[in-house]
């Protein structure tokens, strides 16, 4: 029987399937609802300034897997059976992963490691060897890639086997040689670093799954909303926290969708060095937003379950941190796909600033609308500035 030759599990460059994103990779995604919903509990459960920590680092760590995945499935076709038997691993490990993150912090520290490591290596060797014979640059990218990847998985399994703050600093550590690759170009000795134009990326595909992404995202924000809603008794109070939730959830899909999602996928797809503007645009810039969007889900849930509550100033920080978080997101991803930081978005941080001092005076309650009302306001302003403008185009 014939060697399946790596050529055939690449995309077809410059075609629509080129830049189609797929059922499977849909499928790969709902692992991730799982993870998103993970987060904001374990948020929620234990939220706390070392609780916060150790949420951030996962949320971290989930977006890195995915993202980075994202990626691979920019040059490698799922509809090709080698890769869509490598997906669905990686889907199951996902699991795992999502599944340890309540203790993975406790019990469970070394399968969140030992998952976490298996689809960030796995997948980068898979790629290595789908790469070989076909495109050289993107073979010794992946050999550099891997290279960090094994580096970092040495303190990321050494993290599962200590405890406590012993294993939050090696899984920072972990995280941050992870982080700092893509910015170093995984320079490795005797191998060199990639250079920008090695990294060919569909601009459209790299958009559509970042959008897909959110919308994972803004759906749990929804679910919390409307499962917390279902659990309490009905009245006045209850109502307006429900409609002030479900509010604040579609002015952030109208701030990233509106303006956002179209004009990067066309600004990449004509850049000559599209794999740097997509690194910072999207591997990075995507971050805050993720982050935004999580902490706006825990922030909803405290307003249900603390509505009246005054001079908490932690969960003060979640109600206005998810809205601030995400306009900082947006302000990154749009000022580098359009060469301006949109003036909105700056005078809705000054709102959400001013309000910080007046926090510690003010109901949850009334402080969650009133952060609302800012995104309200952002996207107003930023529909009557640009709503002149020609739209964003379509791509196929």
């Amino acid at each position: 029987m014939a060697k399946t030759n790596g050529k055939n599990w690449l995309r077809a460059k410059g075609s629509a399937a080129g830049s189609k994103v797929t059922f499977l990779e849909l499928f790969f995604d709902l692992v991730f609802v799982f993870s998103i919903s993970q987060l904001s509990h374990a948020l929620a459960a234990h939220y706390t300034p070392l609780g916060a920590a150790e949420a951030a680092l996962m949320t971290f760590a989930v977006w890195w897997v995915w993202i980075f995945t994202a990626w691979v499935t920019n040059w490698l076709d799922p509809d090709k059976m080698p890769v869509r038997g490598m997906l669905v691993a990686l889907m199951m490990l996902g699991l795992l992963l999502s599944a340890s993150i309540p203790e993975a912090f406790g019990d469970k520290g070394l399968l969140f490691a030992g998952a976490y490591v298996a689809m960030q290596v796995g997948r980068s060797l898979f790629t290595t060897y789908a790469m070989t014979r076909v495109d050289r640059a993107n073979t010794l990218n992946f050999v550099r890639i891997t290279t960090w990847l094994v580096v970092a998985a040495v303190f990321w399994i050494a993290g599962g086997l200590l405890e406590h703050e012993a294993r939050l600093i090696a899984w920072v550590i972990a995280l941050a040689i992870e982080y700092i690759g893509p910015a170093a170009g995984f320079a490795v000795p005797g191998l060199g670093r990639s250079k920008p134009s090695d990294w060919d990326v569909s601009g459209a595909h790299m958009a559509e799954r970042c959008a897909l992404f959110v919308i994972i995202c803004l759906g749990e924000a929804i679910l919390v909303s409307g499962r917390t809603f279902s659990e309490l008794p009905v009245s006045g109070l209850t109502g307006i926290v429900f409609v002030t939730g479900f509010i604040g959830t579609v002015a952030m899909w109208w701030l990233y969708f509106r303006f956002g999602h179209g004009r990067a996928a066309h600004r990449i797809e004509h850049e000559a060095t599209p794999g740097a503007l997509a690194r910072l645009a999207f591997t990075y810039g995507h971050i805050p937003i993720l982050a935004g969007i999580i902490v706006h889900a825990v922030a909803v849930e405290f307003m249900f379950s603390h509505p009246h509550e005054t001079g908490d100033l932690g969960i003060a920080a979640a109600v206005l941190g998810g809205s601030g978080l995400f306009l900082i997101g947006n302000l990154w991803f749009k000022g580098a796909t359009s060469g301006q930081l949109p003036l909105s978005h700056l005078a809705g941080l000054v709102l959400l600033i001013l309000l910080a001092f007046a926090a510690p005076f003010l109901e949850i309650y009334l402080l969650g609308i009133l952060a609302t009302l800012v995104l309200i306001v952002v996207a107003a302003w930023e529909y009557r500035s640009l709503s002149g403008a020609s739209p964003a185009p379509t791509l196929h």
